[in-house]
């Protein structure tokens, strides 16, 4: 979904002797190919992955019998639920029916995932958060850098460095985490040395909404570059929520059908602990540069939040982490909301629907819904009125934000 988590998946899955890859850039040829091959009611991100595998389909060394797509699903209303059975029928009806289309289930909590290996679910694990944390690096990073494209440089330079150990064979899971361990105090490292201004007042805007709009920069004609271009600085919902997510919604559907005690709820447990275990070692290293930039500490944070306006017990899909997470950047000193969601895209709607109730009980605070069609994407006027109301809402908000040490 983001370039850097599909990386680092696919290095995850060459540790296993998969010849994995991300799949081509997006552009005007994948909404074509998405285009022919749907009706034209579907949402964006399902016209964008139909058209990117597509474009894999025309490459000169294609092989079906030897291809294989990973398109995971997930429960739930949202259509993403039929991204990999129309998939498998557009293949069948183009002639390439061999193609295996992987698609494990949030239900399980992607387990599926484990069955090729025991150590290729925690590998690719370690893929998201890492992931996660160079966007992160990037996006608190670039709107402050003195020389343009440092911030993205650094980046690109992480990323291979991460590629390295992930798609290493033979390694166990401690072994590979140490070795990652060092590659994040390198990132570190790298990412202080770009040049850079730090200053105090930009204006922070979370970016919350379906993850694969708000996480594919193609999906939204970039919008992190323009809010930085017009004086902000974006904090990006990331993909590992979605995967803590899962996990509470696998361990709360086991507690609905098999009770408290039970192996597979022990299971379940065990999973969970053993990914925050790791995940607070990768992000050892970088503690101190987070300060201001934490995430919740658990995704019943995110919940609990949510709870009075859409109670996770009652609504399955994004857009409960995004009115909870929404609710938790303006904890954290952000000075607006943009959901990113696909034009038509029930959570969206849903989500639009109830953030005028959220911004009132945060001394309204600026949300606004940004739908995207792969069309009509001329934000930049809207953004600018965006922003200004952000920095008015800035300047009379009661919550301080609070910086890193290296801010001037």
């Amino acid at each position: 979904m983001s370039g850097a988590g599909a990386r680092l998946t696919a290095a995850a899955l060459r540790s296993i002797g998969i010849d994995a890859w991300p799949s081509p850039d997006s552009d005007a040829e994948t909404l074509e190919l998405g285009g022919l091959h749907s009706s034209g009611e579907e949402c964006l991100p399902h016209r964008i992955t139909l058209g990117d595998f597509l474009k894999v389909t025309r490459a000169p060394d294609f092989a079906a019998q030897r291809t294989a797509f990973f398109m995971p699903t997930a429960n739930g209303p949202c259509r993403f639920g039929q991204y990999a059975p129309y998939l498998r029928k557009v293949l069948t009806e183009l002639g390439h029916g061999d193609v295996m289309v992987f698609s494990p289930s949030s239900k399980s909590g992607y387990d599926e995932v484990g069955m090729a290996s025991a150590d290729a679910q925690l590998t690719m694990w370690m893929g998201l958060v890492l992931g996660d944390l160079v966007t992160r690096f990037v996006l608190k990073t670039r709107p402050y850098e003195t020389a343009a494209g440092a911030a993205d440089a650094a980046a690109a330079e992480t990323l291979a460095a991460f590629e390295r150990v992930l798609e290493e064979p033979g390694l166990s899971a401690r072994r590979r985490l140490r070795a990652l361990v060092e590659r994040v105090a390198e990132m570190r490292a790298r990412f202080h040395a770009v040049p850079a201004r730090y200053e105090k007042g930009r204006p922070v805007i979370g970016l919350v909404g379906e993850i694969f709009c708000r996480q594919n920069n193609f999906s939204n004609d970039e919008l992190a570059r323009k809010v930085e271009r017009l004086g902000g600085e974006c904090r990006l919902a990331d993909i590992c929520e979605w995967v803590w997510y899962t996990n509470w919604y696998q361990e709360h559907d086991i507690c609905r059908t098999r009770g408290r005690f039970n192996l597979q709820r022990l299971k379940a447990k065990i999973k969970s602990h053993t990914q925050h275990r790791y995940e607070q070692a990768l992000l050892a290293p970088v503690a101190a540069d987070l300060v201001g930039y934490e995430e919740p500490h658990s995704v019943a944070e995110v919940l609990e939040r949510s709870a009075p306006y859409l109670p996770g017990e009652g609504c399955i899909g994004e857009m409960v982490l995004s009115i909870g997470k929404a609710i938790h950047l303006a904890e954290h000193g952000a000075a607006g909301i943009i959901d990113i969601s696909p034009f038509t895209c029930m959570n969206g709607v849903i989500c639009e629907a109830i953030y005028p109730a959220v911004s009132a009980a945060h001394d309204d605070l600026p949300i606004r819904v940004f739908y995207f069609d792969g069309i009509n994407a001329k934000v930049d006027q809207d953004l600018e009125i965006f922003l200004d109301l952000a920095r008015s809402y800035q300047q009379r908000s009661r919550r301080a934000r609070v910086y890193p040490n290296y801010f001037a």
